[in-house]
C-alpha cells in the first residue's frame, strides 16, 4: 500500500467512524468542569445511581399534582415540577413532568428549555401559547408561532426555543407538560437578561436592546418574579 492510499483509507475510517458517532451524548446540566480525579468528582452529566438491591417502589412515586399551585405572584402563574431532582426513578430516562396552573390572565412568561422539547396538553381554560424561532439570518425576523388551547388540545414547543403561555380567559386554567430531559432546565429570559447577578453591564444591554440606560437599570432595579 503506498503512502498515498494509506492516508487516503485513514480518512475515509475517520468520515465513517464519525458518522456513526454524530454527537455527544445531551447534556443534563449546565456545565460539567472535568477532573483528573475522581475523587473530587461531584456527578457527570446526571446523578449517582442507587444500589438496585436498595431500590423501592417509592423511587418511583410521587404524589401531588391534583394539588394547585399558588397562583397569587405577579405573573399570576405557577409551575410545579417533577424531574430528577424529586423523582430519582427519573434519573436516565429522559422524561420530566410539569404542571402549570394560570390565575385569569396569568401568564408563564417567555422561556427555554435548554435540554428538552416540551408537549403542553391543556385540561382547563383558555391559552394563548407560542413559540419564536431561532434566527433566519440576515433583514429577516423572527417568525412566531401560536394558537389558542382549548381544554383537550396539545401543543408542542420544540428544544431550545422561546416559548410562552398566556392565560386569555376570564377562569383559572390548568395545564400539563411532558418534556423529554430528566432535568430540562429553564431560562426565563427577563430574569436571566435583567435580573442576573451580577447584573449584565448596563452598557451592553442598551446598545443590544437599543434603549436608554436609565430604562436598563430601572429594569434591573425591579424584582423578578420566579413562577418555578
Amino acid at each position: 500500500m503506498t503512502f498515498k492510499s494509506f492516508v487516503l483509507t485513514i480518512a475515509i475510517m475517520a468520515v465513517l467512524f464519525s458518522l456513526s458517532h454524530a454527537s455527544d451524548p445531551s447534556p443534563l446540566q449546565d456545565f460539567c468542569v472535568a477532573v483528573n480525579d475522581s475523587k473530587n468528582a461531584v456527578f457527570v452529566n446526571g446523578k449517582f445511581c442507587k444500589n438496585p438491591m436498595d431500590v423501592n417502589a417509592d423511587d418511583f412515586f410521587r404524589p401531588g399534582l391534583n394539588l394547585a399551585g399558588n397562583t397569587s405572584n405577579q405573573l399570576g402563574s405557577a409551575v410545579t415540577a417533577v424531574n430528577v431532582n424529586n423523582l430519582a426513578g427519573l434519573n436516565t430516562l429522559g422524561i420530566s413532568l410539569a404542571r402549570i396552573d394560570f390565575a385569569p390572565y396569568g401568564l408563564n412568561p417567555p422561556h427555554t428549555h435548554p435540554r428538552a422539547t416540551e408537549v403542553l396538553a391543556l385540561f382547563e381554560g383558555t391559552l394563548y401559547v407560542g413559540f419564536v424561532l431561532s434566527n433566519p439570518g440576515p433583514n429577516m425576523k423572527n417568525k412566531l408561532f401560536t394558537k389558542i388551547l382549548h381544554p383537550g388540545d396539545v401543543f408542542v414547543f420544540p428544544v431550545g426555543l422561546i416559548h410562552f403561555q398566556f392565560n386569555v380567559g376570564k377562569t383559572d386554567a390548568v395545564a400539563f407538560a411532558g418534556l423529554s430531559s430528566q432535568n430540562p432546565g429553564v431560562i426565563t429570559i427577563a430574569n436571566a437578561v435583567f435580573g442576573s447577578d451580577p447584573p449584565i453591564n448596563d452598557d451592553v444591554l442598551a446598545k443590544a436592546f437599543q434603549i436608554d440606560k436609565k430604562v436598563v437599570d430601572y429594569l434591573q432595579s425591579q424584582f423578578w418574579w420566579d413562577n418555578n
